[in-house]
């Protein structure tokens, strides 16, 4: 993965976010790293932080996350719901997504989280029609972003957000000789987002890339 941040910077990014991250989510993290060494499935947790300041900033009632791991995200985001918010959480694994429920629990935000153990793409189109979602955030495989994207932006609330990681693909996006599915399906969905009029975009040099998507 190609560092858009200078990684010496990494330490002094972390000690200067708010909220800082807590036993839960540093408990999270360690058995994510114990259970999976070296993986690069959960965010970190400046985005973690930003993904729960966005579904502040947009009074979320209704979020849909597409692709869980081990909850770390889900967490971040349902802490920041009010109490009577709900998070639909879609995701294929029985197994991570075993961690995420423990520490869910132990968070106290369990009963936020509506976890549906299915093909990302059935889950939404089973969704209701109405426009109703207010935040969503896609982190899921790659070759699969361009339905989840339509999917879930003819179901957002004017103003609402979708947050799209790893649209930057370490840099292979912009390297021609990079043609594996990830990657073309990361510039297809770039290009979509782009010229999508129902939206207006912006991709941010996060981490892997972030791209933001607010509906008209």
């Amino acid at each position: 993965m190609t560092h858009i941040v200078n990684p010496a910077l990494d330490d002094y990014l972390l000690s200067h976010c708010s909220p800082a991250a807590d036993d839960v989510l540093r408990d999270l993290a360690a058995e994510t790293q114990r259970t999976q060494p070296g993986t690069t499935m959960q965010i970190s947790q400046d985005e973690g932080a930003f993904l729960g300041m966005l579904v502040g900033l947009t009074d979320a009632r209704l979020v849909v996350e597409v692709g869980t791991f081990t909850g770390y995200s889900a967490l971040c985001m349902a802490r920041a719901l009010p109490a009577d918010g709900r998070l639909i959480a879609c995701d294929v694994s029985e197994e991570w997504t075993g961690i995420a429920r423990r520490y869910w629990e132990r968070a106290g935000v369990a009963d936020r989280i509506d976890l549906r153990i299915a093909p990302a793409a059935d889950t939404l189109r089973a969704l209701p029609a109405e426009e109703n979602v207010d935040f969503a955030f896609i982190d899921a495989d790659k070759t699969g972003y361009p339905v989840y994207y339509e999917e879930l932006v003819t179901r957002l609330r004017p103003g609402g957000l979708i947050a799209l990681d790893n649209t930057l693909q370490g840099g292979r996006v912009v390297d021609p000789a990079e043609n594996g599915d990830s990657v073309v399906a990361i510039r297809a969905v770039n290009d979509t987002i782009t010229a999508d009029q129902r939206v207006e975009s912006v991709l941010l040099p996060v981490r892997d890339g972030v791209t933001l998507v607010r509906k008209r």
